[in-house]
């Protein structure tokens, strides 16, 4: 199946380029869908962009420079509606390293950082790695079996200690878009325990979904957006993580400086081929996008019916974003669930580091013929004994 413009049926070998994702099972009979990389190549107009930087033959040290500050600007005001100013910004080789530097920037020793489980592994880690406390509070199902925050159980879990929140939204790996109601909650949660809100918005534009629709959080209101540091970066929708250029967003400038000076030393210049990829993705990529959410809706309804009809033993809920499956593998009772489909040739995620034990991931942002294989896999695995 081919889109309108683009071709994301067919994709190059990324085997011998260092490919994180592929190299994993260098030599082994395994197919890879799982770290959160997508198999299509970027869209054209960042390649045509690159290699006019290229071209220029001069790579020495870059500061963020008029192009990619406006670019950044425009696509906030623009596609989400937020109005932020150049002074707000910070430009980061990534959102992981941010997320680490928040729980150093924002927190003591003593203190407590809280986020959502399941979650994506850093910001279980980035807490520890900080030598700071770390509260889980489970996901619960909302009366539509989707996955939202539970915020009784927040309550009864926040700390005196407790200084921050950090939220993933679109959330990874359920694949929530959450709407501007539960937003809100959360914001008022962190209001009501003066809490600082680390908004982790990099699947921002992956709602698939043509009902669902992402919110900034800092749009929210004035007073929410002065407890607010969003964190977002193309890299996720333009399949661009190798680029290493994400931003922050601090509108209060007391926490824009207690940040900017926790970064000093550590985070120096972003490389110029990430400010020349996020230039062209925010003022050029948007109809690639849009064909790209096209398809990424096509192969999450390949998974959901298939998963619905033939594997009723895996629970598969709802989504509305990211090109991340978060299946539900308990019902199989297997030991090692990653272990039992790898020896059945196909490479997930393991559930554990996200801490959601019995589940596993499955990135479906991959050519549809690959993610039917997958599935022909997923499906044997799940019919057969664990060995």
């Amino acid at each position: 199946m081919n889109t309108a413009n683009y071709n994301f049926d067919t994709c190059p070998d990324r085997t011998g380029y260092g490919s994180l994702k592929w190299d994993k099972y260098k030599g082994r009979d395994i197919l890879p869908l799982w770290v959160a990389d997508m198999d299509f190549t970027t869209a054209p107009e960042i390649m045509t962009a690159l290699q006019a930087r290229l071209d220029h033959g001069i790579f020495g040290y870059t500061i963020p420079y008029d192009a990619p500050v406006e670019a950044v600007l425009n696509y906030l005001q623009n596609q989400h509606g937020y109005s932020a100013k150049a002074g707000w910004l910070n430009f980061l080789p990534g959102l992981v390293p941010a997320i680490n530097l928040c729980c150093h920037a924002f927190t003591e020793p003593g203190d407590s950082v809280m986020t959502a489980t399941p979650v994506y592994p850093p910001f279980l880690s980035a807490p520890d790695y900080a030598n700071r406390e770390l509260i889980k509070v489970p996901l619960c199902l909302n009366a539509d079996d989707q996955w939202t925050l539970d915020i009784e159980a927040m309550e009864a879990a926040v700390q005196p200690n407790t200084k921050i929140f950090v939220l993933c939204s679109p959330h990874n790996p359920v694949g929530r878009a959450l709407t501007k109601e539960e937003l809100t909650a959360v914001a008022d949660f962190c209001e009501r325990h003066d809490l600082i809100l680390i908004s982790d918005e990099i699947h921002c534009d992956l709602v698939f979904d043509e009902d669902a629709k992402h919110t900034v959080t800092a749009t929210l209101s004035e007073r929410v957006a002065q407890r607010t540091v969003t964190l977002m970066a193309p890299s996720k929708t333009y399949n661009l993580p190798g680029l290493a250029c994400a931003y922050s967003v601090i509108e209060d400038p007391k926490l824009r400086a207690q940040f900017q000076k926790t970064i000093r030393g550590i985070i120096t210049e972003v490389n110029c081929f990430g400010y020349a990829g996020i230039t062209a993705a925010y003022n050029h990529g948007e109809p690639w996008r849009q064909e790209l959410l096209t398809y990424l809706r096509g192969n999450y309804n390949l998974i959901y019916q298939f998963i619905q009809n033939e594997l009723p033993e895996i629970t598969f809920r709802p989504m509305e974003s990211t090109y991340l499956a978060w299946f539900d593998v308990s019902k199989l009772g297997l030991k090692n669930p990653v272990g039992h489909f790898e020896k059945h040739g196909v490479g997930l995620s393991d559930g554990t580091p996200f801490d959601g034990p019995q589940h596993l991931r499955l990135n479906f942002g991959c050519p549809r013929a690959r993610l039917e294989e997958g599935l022909a896999l997923i499906a044997k695995a799940a019919k057969a004994k664990e060995a």
